[in-house]
């Protein structure tokens, strides 16, 4: 084929153009390196009565992955597993994982979750138990919901409280569901606020155990903590802990999900915790 000067031009200022178009995503890239989701429980107040709506406004927030949990319309708001995620793929969302009740119906959980894509059921709540056997017996019972989701092609995990890092007759309840669960089958989710309000270090967790923890909340502390835990929760930014070292030792040691959770909203409402959480990830360069 013969091409002029004059094509030859225009072709080679043509892939100039694209060329460019690429070294801008990139730059966009490197404003928002990793891709970040929100727990829908941030929104527990509006969520069950709007739900269309609130996701709609997620995605405009620039979240791109979702977390549910199991309200009175069960994990997927009465849309059905189908209808719910096909309704997020409209809005560019990918719903990852979600928390639910592991002791009803968790075949069918999972079959569900596997059908549309999801990547884990996690535990959202065990309970200060009374005994460090307690806490062996829950981690044969993890085994066994992890088998299940294998079986399935998605994962389990467990996602801590405070209660998990304080000791329970002279040993660690989470480093106990750690020794005691296969990592071949149950994973973790590191609520970060959880860890430190139990005067814990997370660096230290995820280098001592490395690819366990997979999952993690993201959510501020209050610099001046009042008694009640359930107040101290802030926006992104504002609190006590340092995100950007944080976020780099984790994933220096396995992370993958990056979930935005809150649950207190002293500067607004749960929409404007979620816009002001999503605005200060997009950059943040971890």
């Amino acid at each position: 084929m013969k091409h002029t000067r004059r094509t030859f031009i225009k072709m080679t200022g043509a892939a100039g153009l694209v060329l460019a178009a690429g070294d801008l995503s990139l730059l966009a890239a490197g404003k928002r390196q990793r891709n970040f989701g929100i727990q829908l429980y941030t929104l527990r107040d509006i969520i069950g009565n709007d739900t269309r709506n609130v996701l709609k406004q997620l995605a405009a927030y620039g979240y791109t992955q979702i977390e549910s949990y199991e309200g009175p319309g069960g994990m997927f708001w009465g849309m059905g597993h189908k209808g719910f995620r096909d309704y997020m793929h409209e809005l560019g969302l990918t719903l990852v994982s979600s928390h639910c009740d592991i002791h009803k119906d968790f075949e069918r959980k999972a079959a569900e979750a596997a059908e549309i894509g999801m990547k884990y059921l996690i535990c959202p709540w065990i309970g200060p138990q009374k005994s460090a056997d307690d806490y062996k017996r829950f981690a044969e019972t993890f085994n066994q919901k992890g088998e299940i989701c294998r079986q399935n092609g998605i994962r389990f995990a467990y996602h801590n409280h405070d209660y998990s890092f304080k000791d329970t007759e002279g040993q660690n309840p989470q480093e106990i569901l750690l020794k005691f669960t296969e990592p071949g089958l149950v994973d973790f989710e590191m609520d970060i606020y959880w860890v430190v309000t139990a005067s814990v270090n997370p660096e230290d967790w995820f280098r001592k155990y490395k690819n366990r923890f997979r999952l993690c909340h993201i959510k501020d502390r209050s610099r001046t903590p009042v008694a009640d835990n359930g107040k101290n929760s802030v926006d992104l930014g504002t609190g006590s802990i340092d995100w950007r070292k944080t976020l780099k030792a984790a994933v220096k040691n396995g992370m993958q999900y990056f979930i935005v959770e809150q649950e207190a909203y002293p500067n607004g409402s749960s929409l404007d915790a979620a816009k002001k959480n999503a605005a200060y990830l997009k950059k943040l360069n971890f």
